[in-house]
């Protein structure tokens, strides 16, 4: 059962940082003087939290494109200020449509405008132009391997809306111009901001079992309560959330959605799976939870 209050957020330092991500940030390291371009996939949907936050630890200089995936399921209005605040620190920012292939052939000619300089001096010196090495890395779970497989135009990199999915870093030939290499969806040591935290937990980026479900799903219920009422009230019903109300809003959405009580209760595990389900499968639309006005 859940408590009939709000104190259910941590407000500690979450620690998450599996043996496999320190092992990936390492062959980064090792190889990032062969690499040309990053291609730096974030969640149109969560522009700041899904940014890696230590990447320049890594990748040192290198150009980066900032790629926003799932730019249709986002909140155009609150996503493009992100675009306009990335684009005024100096970096490229490309937006997809994650449903509309074509889309992603736009990142070809930015990275062909970034190489330009490089390959007009090597045309200069008597050289072929440079094939560019463009490294894909990004939180786990916001569409990498969709990206990749939408530029091969081929199945080449295994798809999945769970965490951790790619496991090795791996190079792909894109055409006689570009290679991609790609790697495992890597985070930081750190997770030190609260709201952060639930952000990429609502998204499916951060494993379902690294915070409890109930506040997981609180949280989206807080979050589209505040900013999105039509889109709450639509999916579970008119009792928004209040801190002191969880029950009822609980047993509302019961009803609403038809799950039955559990021994004269809202089934709350089953409500919490499927509040969470409801974003990953992409059932709620037009939302975007980092807000720019308070987080800058």
């Amino acid at each position: 059962m859940i408590e009939n209050n709000d104190k259910w957020l941590h407000k500690s330092v979450i620690n998450w940082y599996p043996g496999h991500m320190a092992k990936t940030k390492r062959q980064i390291k090792e190889i990032i003087n062969i690499v040309d371009i990053v291609l730096h996939v974030v969640d149109a949907r969560i522009p700041y939290s899904s940014y890696i936050k230590d990447i320049n630890n890594f990748i040192g200089n290198k150009p980066q494109i900032i790629f926003m995936s799932k730019y249709d399921l986002c909140d155009r209005n609150e996503t493009d200020k992100w675009v306009k605040y990335y684009e005024e620190k100096g970096y490229r920012v490309l937006c997809c449509n994650s449903k509309v292939g074509n889309e992603y052939l736009k990142v070809f000619p930015i990275i062909d405008e970034l190489m330009k300089d490089l390959n007009d001096k090597r045309v200069k010196k008597g050289l072929l132009p440079k094939k560019a090495s463009v490294m894909v890395l990004g939180v786990t779970n916001v569409g990498k391997s969709t990206l990749i497989n939408r530029l091969v135009n081929k199945k080449v990199s295994e798809v999945g809306n769970k965490p951790g999915v790619t496991k090795t870093i791996n190079k792909i030939r894109i055409n006689e111009r570009i290679d991609l290499i790609d790697t495992p969806g890597i985070l930081w040591p750190k997770i030190d901001e609260e709201e952060v935290a639930y952000n990429l937990a609502s998204m499916s980026i951060i494993k379902e079992e690294v915070l409890p479900l109930d506040e997981i799903a609180i949280y989206i219920l807080k979050t589209l309560s505040n900013y999105y009422k039509d889109i709450y009230i639509k999916m579970y019903g008119d009792i928004l959330y209040e801190e002191d109300n969880i029950i009822n809003i609980y047993e509302n959405i019961s009803k609403v959605r038809n799950i039955p009580f559990y021994q004269g209760e809202a089934n709350y595990e089953r409500i919490n799976n499927l509040i969470i389900n409801d974003i990953k499968s992409e059932k709620i639309k037009g939302i975007t939870f980092d807000k720019y006005n308070n987080m800058c």
